[in-house]
């Protein structure tokens, strides 16, 4: 399968899932690890890797905008959306989630800001 690769103005690269299949692939290859992964705080999100051990605080938050703009949640209301940011050794998997849906512990949040969806977007 073939992730969205972004590449940040930094030139660090932000792999995103497509659908489901595509966030469980993903995740997969990130658990236990140490790279910083974005999802929306509300289902219908991909999720989003920056492939990079040390993002500074501009590539985190130009990821969390890449995130949000490709999120049910943007879609369907068009206003900030909050992001949880969290790493790959804090998230777990139980038998009974569905496919493309993870459990995390100690998600830091960031609102990706309307104006700055909107200029991604374009």
């Amino acid at each position: 399968m073939k992730f969205r690769e972004i590449t940040l103005k930094s030139g660090t690269k932000v792999l995103v899932g497509k659908n489901a299949e595509q966030n469980e692939e993903l995740v997969k290859k990130f658990i236990g690890k140490e790279n910083i992964i974005l999802h929306t705080s509300a289902p219908g999100s991909p999720f989003c890797v920056i492939d990079n051990l040390k993002p500074n605080k501009k590539d985190i938050k130009e990821s969390a905008v890449i995130c949000a703009g490709y999120s049910q949640d943007w879609r369907d209301n068009k206003k900030d959306v909050i992001i949880h940011n969290f790493k790959g050794k804090n998230i777990y998997k139980e038998k009974n989630m569905k496919v493309g849906t993870f459990g995390i512990k100690k998600p830091k949040k960031i609102k990706a800001k309307k104006v700055d969806i909107e200029k991604f977007k374009e």
